[in-house]
Order: structure tokens, then sequence, then C-alpha cells
């Protein structure tokens, strides 16, 4: 098994990103909504509600952390290959982060996407 952890910037990617997963063979994905130290950093918000039509919440903009335990090493790199069809080379700036590692141990893993996931 493998875990794989996508941080996709773009958040009109994700969706096509899990579809392309999901017609790939991944059984379900975890879907965090974050944020990394470097953008916190840069984009600081500032406090303008007293600004007429601004809300009280200025957050930078985030991005989403996609994580799927795969079967094995070759299902994590069709990950990658999806990915980078829909958003390009993830080296590219502002793309997203992929990475992929060998789990030692895992357990209660869903063979196939169900109702209530």
């Amino acid at each position: 098994m493998y875990l794989v952890l996508m941080v996709v910037d773009n958040e009109a990617h994700v969706d096509p990103l899990l579809a392309r997963w999901e017609k790939a063979g991944v059984s379900g994905v975890t879907i965090l909504e974050s944020t990394g130290w470097a953008r916190r950093s840069r984009k600081r918000p500032l406090a303008l509600r007293y600004l007429y039509g601004q809300s009280e919440s200025h957050e930078a903009v985030g991005n989403y952390t996609l994580l799927a335990i795969v079967p094995d090493e070759a299902m994590a790199r069709r990950c990658l290959e999806e990915a980078e069809a829909l958003i390009g080379d993830l080296n590219l700036p502002n793309t997203g982060v992929f990475a992929a590692w060998p789990l030692a141990l895992a357990k209660g893993i869903p063979s196939s996407p169900t109702a209530e996931d």
C-alpha cells in the first residue's frame, strides 16, 4: 500500500482530478482545505472591516490537500500522471505538490467506493 498526498493549488482542478483518479481505480480520497506556510506569510489578511462592502473575513485563498491510500507504486504513479495530465508539470509554480510513499501498516481501507463516502 502507498499513501498519495496531493496539494492542489487551483480549486477548479479538484473535482476533475477526483474524477480522473476514480476512473483510474482509486477507491477513496480524503479532502482537506489547507494553506501553506509561504502563502500564509505572503498574503496575511488585513483587517479592513470598516471599508464599505468588505466582509469580516479576508482570508487568503487556500488550496486543497488530497490523501489517498492506493494498493501499489504503479497506482501512485498513475495518480501523478493523471494530475499532470490535468494540471500540467507540477514543477511549475502555483500548480501543486505530489508525494507518495509506501505504508508499513494500513487497516480499514475500502476496496471500492461506497455511497457512504
